[in-house]
């Protein structure tokens, strides 16, 4: 009777255990890629995350400072009426058009103060050089005893809304060449 317990060689044994610990290597190693690859993916969602939460806090910011943009842009058109009315009839020597002058240029100052509380400030123009970011041109004239360039004329006052220009300023420019 022969032994079947010893087919095996020795060589089959090493092979068959070589074997054995390749696949457990190769276990290990496909478990720390998939390990590598799941940290790499977590590291992106949150920096992409973060990135959103910082383009968030951004907009509303932006939307905080500018959002009343569109309507503090038409109510210039009330404070240029209030200047309108002012300078008609301020020449005039009647007690009561000039109480009324007073009043209407208390609200008109009461109003720029709740503007200017929003963030409303006014540009700065005539004795200024001319500058394309705030200002617009209408005409240039000659001006003795003044810059090239000068701002001698605002036709209608310019306002930038947190920095950033709402409205420029209509104005003449000096020209002495």
């Amino acid at each position: 009777m022969t032994d079947n317990t010893n087919d095996f060689s020795n060589e089959d044994i090493i092979n068959a255990d070589g074997d054995e610990a390749i696949k457990e290597n190769v276990e290990v190693l496909t478990a720390k890629a998939h390990e590598e690859d799941f940290k790499a993916k977590y590291y992106y969602l949150a920096a992409e995350f973060d990135n959103a939460r910082k383009r968030f806090e951004r907009e509303k910011e932006n939307l905080l400072k500018y959002g009343n943009e569109k309507v503090l842009s038409n109510l210039l058109t009330v404070v240029d009426n209030f200047d309108l009315t002012v300078n008609a009839i301020k020449s005039d020597n009647d007690d009561k058009v000039q109480n009324i002058v007073k009043g209407i240029d208390m609200i008109r100052n009461q109003f720029l103060d709740v503007l200017k509380h929003n963030g409303l400030t006014p540009v700065e123009s005539v004795g200024k050089i001319f500058d394309p970011n705030f200002h617009e041109a209408v005409a240039q004239a000659p001006a003795v005893g003044k810059e090239n360039q000068e701002i001698i004329t605002e036709y209608q006052r310019g306002y930038t809304l947190n920095g950033r220009l709402l409205r420029a300023s209509k104005v003449v420019v000096a020209n002495n060449n």
